[in-house]
């Protein structure tokens, strides 16, 4: 496939837009760590919200989601569908609680939370943790997407990938610190879902597919389509729907839906004006996550099972690409090669976007805790603003640096790439629990975090050389889960808890309410020092009830849309009256809840 000269216009046109938004804001962004890291503080809801859903709008995104269509059908998305609970927890209860607590990183959280030098050991080890070595591995794990996408589309070898994806990218990245990210991120987002969806009409079109009724009945696809699974195939169902429903959610580290919030989606909150602009943010990018952006890459991956059937109609359609990472992800990008000048451009265009929005937002995001977290934590505490915004750009650049070669290595590194996804398994409670139950300390996430790792490391390196009967995923993920609640917990009630000066602090900072902070709240009402917003009354089951309804009105619209594009009017008319309703109900849910 060939490029014109209008897609090279279009594509050059993007990147020196995102080039030019980079030099633009290098001025506001350098002149303290708050502007370079959170804007101030200052960010509409809007903003961030679409940034959020930018950010998980990564290359390898419409790959992930074409490869499960593809191996488990529709109903294979309810792996991720099940995170939508974590994200409306994170709306309707954390989000506030982030935006009130006022630090710079969700990293600093430990020594607002918890005291002692365990609270720092904590933060010094997940600023190197999560900021360098996680963050990396997940930015080559995206890059390498890109690798694969540019190699069928382009026939970009992977160095010349990395130079036309990575140089603007550190640019705009380095310079315009948070609030060039942003503003980027915004550009990206209409580009790429400009590209999605106009590829996946024209796509629908090919002769080879037949248009959207033909597809629909088209024999490759049969039993494919069905957005709940195949509950007669209970072992299927358990691992795609039951337990990502009913455990999954809450005890998986899984980016942008962190339990309890976290990371990137934190940092958002935390650039938010206000807690209504940080509740706000994160609903819109629930909405958007969940109801907007499915099904454009549904509809393709449900195509291509029709022009490419299987593994070996692709490695024949593309004899070029290694068989070692030839797997179904890459129809995705094989679809794309089909489309006309023009549109070919605006689509090379989108995904770039997808990538650099994601890369972007992990380079400031792991810089902020290299900085913030470590370097002016523990090696340099006096260091001036401007100096540490240096050191920002330096670490922009060093992260960028070790994640593409760890791209270009990455098909040899894949099982260490597994077992750190699965080192947080079973420590979701813990995150969600530490706001609302005072007795938990550092100890307590210290043994879950050491706990999840050496049961992730026997899984995937010793039990089947013990010769034992390999076990499911989910399976694996709740014996985990099991194990390390009840370590975390035990430890919990035999160490000494926070001090209780620091318990009472961060109490008067966040006021989380609630019967696990009785102890606190008598102390406080003691003293007389119980007053304001954290004498209010308890909203959390106020939050409860939003998080239930906000569910329903997000999955509504999402499967309303789906069934309107199989042409199944009945159950589309149903949902859309549901999701109608549970928005207006949940609108009037909203203003009940307290923010300051």
């Amino acid at each position: 496939m060939m490029l014109h000269n209008i897609d090279w216009i279009i594509i050059f046109a993007y990147f020196l837009l995102s080039l030019l938004v980079g030099v633009a804001f290098s001025k506001k962004a350098g002149s303290s760590t708050s502007e370079f890291f959170l804007s101030g503080r200052n960010m509409p809801w809007w903003l961030l919200g679409v940034s959020m859903v930018a950010t998980t709008f990564s290359a390898d995104t419409p790959n992930l989601v074409t490869d499960i269509v593809r191996n488990n059908g529709v109903a294979g998305n309810w792996l991720w569908w099940a995170f939508l609970f974590t994200g409306m927890l994170t709306v309707f209860i954390y989000s506030k609680l982030w935006r009130r607590s006022n630090v710079m990183t969700d990293i600093e959280f430990y020594e607002l939370r918890y005291s002692g030098k365990p609270a720092a050991f904590l933060r010094g080890f997940r600023a190197i943790y999560l900021g360098f070595f996680y963050n990396i591995i997940v930015m080559a794990a995206v890059t390498l997407a890109m690798i694969k996408i540019c190699g069928v589309i382009l026939k970009l070898s992977p160095m010349q990938t990395l130079i036309a994806a990575i140089v603007i990218t550190v640019i705009y990245s380095s310079l315009g610190g948070l609030f060039g990210v942003l503003l980027t991120d915004l550009v990206q987002f209409v580009i790429a879902m400009t590209g999605a969806i106009w590829a996946a009409v024209y796509l629908v079109k090919l002769p080879q597919v037949g248009g959207l009724g033909k597809l629909l009945s088209h024999p490759e696809i049969h039993g494919k389509l069905s957005i709940l699974p195949d509950f007669s195939r209970m072992d299927f169902a358990i691992a795609v729907f039951f337990f990502p429903l009913i455990i999954q959610w809450w005890n998986v580290w899984y980016p942008g839906a962190e339990p309890g919030g976290g990371g990137y989606i934190a940092q958002r909150m935390l650039a938010a004006k206000n807690e209504r602009h940080a509740m706000g943010s994160t609903f819109l990018f629930n909405v958007l996550h969940y109801a907007l952006r499915p099904w454009p890459w549904i509809i393709v991956a449900l195509a291509s099972l029709v022009v490419f059937p299987n593994l070996e109609s692709l490695q024949a359609a593309f004899p070029h690409i290694s068989p070692s990472i030839m797997k179904h992800d890459l129809a995705y990008p094989a679809m794309m090669t089909f489309l006309p000048r023009g549109l070919i451009g605006l689509v090379v265009a989108s995904l770039f976007a997808a990538y650099m929005s994601t890369i972007s937002t992990h380079l400031n995001w792991g810089s902020s805790y290299m900085v913030n977290d470590f370097y002016k934590r523990f090696l340099k505490p006096n260091t001036s603003e401007k100096k540490l915004v240096m050191i920002g750009r330096i670490s922009t650049l060093g992260l960028m640096f070790f994640s593409s070669l760890l791209a270009l290595l990455l098909q040899h590194a894949l099982e260490a790439f597994q077992i750190l996804l699965l080192v947080g398994a079973g420590t979701g409670l813990i995150f969600i629990l530490r706001w609302f139950w005072w007795r938990i300390n550092a100890f307590s996430e210290i043994t879950a975090m050491a706990v999840s790792f050496i049961i992730a490391l026997y899984f995937k390196l010793v039990h089947a050389r013990l010769g034992f009967k390999p076990l499911e995923d989910w399976q694996q993920l709740l014996i985990g889960i099991m194990i390390t609640t009840a370590c975390w917990i035990t430890v919990t009630m035999f160490t000494r808890p926070t001090d209780e000066e620091k318990l009472r602090k961060f109490y008067r900072l966040v006021h989380p309410g609630g019967p696990g902070w009785k102890h606190i709240i008598e102390k406080e009402k003691a003293a007389g020092t119980l007053i304001g917003a954290a004498a209010e009354p308890w909203d959390l089951p106020t939050g409860i009830l939003c998080i239930l309804v906000g569910c329903l009105a997000v999955w509504g619209s999402l499967f309303a849309v789906g069934y309107w594009i199989y042409g199944n009017d009945i159950p589309a008319v149903i949902l859309t009256v549901v999701a109608a309703v549970s928005g207006f109900i949940l609108i009037r849910l909203w203003r009940k809840l307290k923010t300051i």
